[in-house]
């Protein structure tokens, strides 16, 4: 009998716990999985409140699947029925005291010259700067660079300033003056190597990409934590531990790990998946010295804001699904979603739900105003936005304290040096989720199923089924 534990119960712990059991059964081997969480519940930041007919999320809605992964395993669980996708609706940047639409082929990164010469996101000289990309000889032999940097290079700081910062601000939070293009967008990257301009390059991979190319977002018909439950539901009872944080491992001289937490006995196992916050891991490995000259990772803390309002309440936009904000803009949000628009079945008839977030990279200070200042700040922001003058029915604050990692400039060269360095030391130990190879719902479930199949592989030396 093996024993493996997986630290973390996250979406990537959930994932690679459920698919180390399935294997093990399906291809009869002695295995043991413990999935260990220091928490008192399991999906980390997979958080769905439902409330009244409403359905919240407190941490992400949704989600694009561009390989399948959420919905394979939503097959494996049974429940790939219950997922939808998102209506129609528009999407609109904020710049300055007004909002403007994306084009729609902008928004999930087809690059189109007509997209940027009809847009009125843009000035003609905007525009004009924007075409350059078709000219402009690729880049200098940088192994990596920040992503402003990047786009600036290739279509101008307008561009920049209204389209790039303002979607990367309102889904990662992040600085894109400091974000590795490399780690974050490796398609971008890969193809100005290729084909110099992301324009043309674009245009001459567009066939091989089309099977790669989804313009709709997903979730569950009852929110995403509709998956974190069906996992849960699946994992055998006894091998779930929650509210045990580990604390420390050691390495045994028959090749084997002990674990230590705060409450209970060491654990002794064949094989650990960790797939804590790398800041954690790397206290975890403190005795070892392992990681010592990896720096700490950075993480932003953001909050999301929903709340409820009579349908009519918002005045403008009415066609809208979300909007973004633009740092040259004075609002204080970074984007707003009417959750109503975007999916059925998360208010009931009669009702708007909208999501705001709120906070970023260099603006972590508003987060720790009381819920009511916040409340404030975000109606304040929608009444100059959309024309929302009433006051909700219900608010919803959740906070979300140095929750989203940065992936910054030379992230894929540190993750490799710290995989050669486990792998020198702790060769049965993997680190796996949102630190390291992508912060997305199918990134970490991609990552939690590629690594229980590894290491039941490493294990019993087989190829699986």
């Amino acid at each position: 009998m093996r024993k493996v534990a997986v630290i973390g119960g996250g979406i990537t712990g959930l994932t690679a716990a459920f698919y180390l059991q399935r294997k093990a059964q399906l291809n009869n081997l002695p295995i043991e999985v413990v999935l260990i969480e220091s928490s008192l519940r399991l999906g980390g930041k997979i958080q769905t409140l439902r409330k009244d007919g409403f359905v919240i999320e407190r941490g992400p809605e949704s989600f694009l699947d561009y390989n399948n992964s959420v919905r394979n395993l939503a097959e494996d669980l049974g429940i790939e029925q219950k997922m939808m996708e998102n209506n129609n609706g528009h999407t609109y940047v904020a710049v300055g005291s007004s909002l403007y639409p994306i084009p729609n082929n902008l928004m999930f990164g087809s690059l189109e010259v007509s997209s940027f010469i009809t847009s009125s996101l843009f000035s003609l000289t905007g525009k004009i700067r924007a075409a350059g990309d078709l000219l402009l000889p690729k880049t200098r032999d940088v192994e990596d660079e920040p992503i402003g940097d990047f786009f600036r290079r290739r279509f101008g700081k307008e561009v920049v300033e209204n389209l790039v910062e303002p979607l990367l601000a309102g889904t990662f939070a992040g600085d894109i003056d400091h974000l590795s293009i490399k780690s974050m967008f490796p398609q971008f990257y890969q193809i100005e190597k290729k084909h110099r301009s992301l324009i043309l390059g674009l245009k001459k991979s567009g066939e091989a990409l089309k099977k790669d190319h989804i313009e709709s977002y997903q979730t569950f018909e009852n929110g995403l934590e509709t998956l974190v439950e069906s996992l849960e539901s699946q994992l055998s009872p006894n091998s779930i531990l929650k509210g045990v944080k580990v604390e420390s491992i050691d390495k045994l001289n028959d090749g084997t790990i002990q674990l230590f937490s705060n409450n209970m006995a060491p654990i002794k196992c064949d094989a650990v998946i960790m797939t804590t916050p790398f800041n954690v891991a790397k206290d975890i490995f403190t005795s070892y010295g392992l990681l010592e000259h990896t720096p700490i990772m950075q993480y932003a803390t953001i909050a999301t804001v929903t709340m409820a309002f009579k349908q009519g309440e918002a005045k403008n936009y009415q066609d809208a699904m979300n909007f973004f904000v633009s740092r040259n803009s004075d609002f204080a949000i970074t984007t707003c979603t009417w959750c109503n628009h975007k999916w059925k079945n998360v208010a009931p008839e009669g009702y708007d739900l909208l999501r705001v977030y709120i906070g970023r990279v260099g603006d972590e200070a508003i987060v720790e105003l009381s819920d009511s200042d916040i409340e404030k700040t975000v109606l304040k922001d929608l009444e100059r936005a959309i024309g929302l003058t009433e006051a909700p029915l219900f608010t919803v604050v959740s906070r979300w304290k140095q929750s989203m990692p940065q992936y910054t400039v030379g992230h894929e060269k540190r993750m490799e040096s710290m995989r050669q360095q486990l792998e020198k030391e702790f060769p049965n130990v993997k680190l796996v989720g949102s630190s390291y190879e992508g912060i997305s719902v199918p990134d970490c479930v991609s990552q939690g199923k590629a690594v229980a199949e590894d290491v039941l592989q490493e294990l019993f030396e087989m190829q699986l089924i």
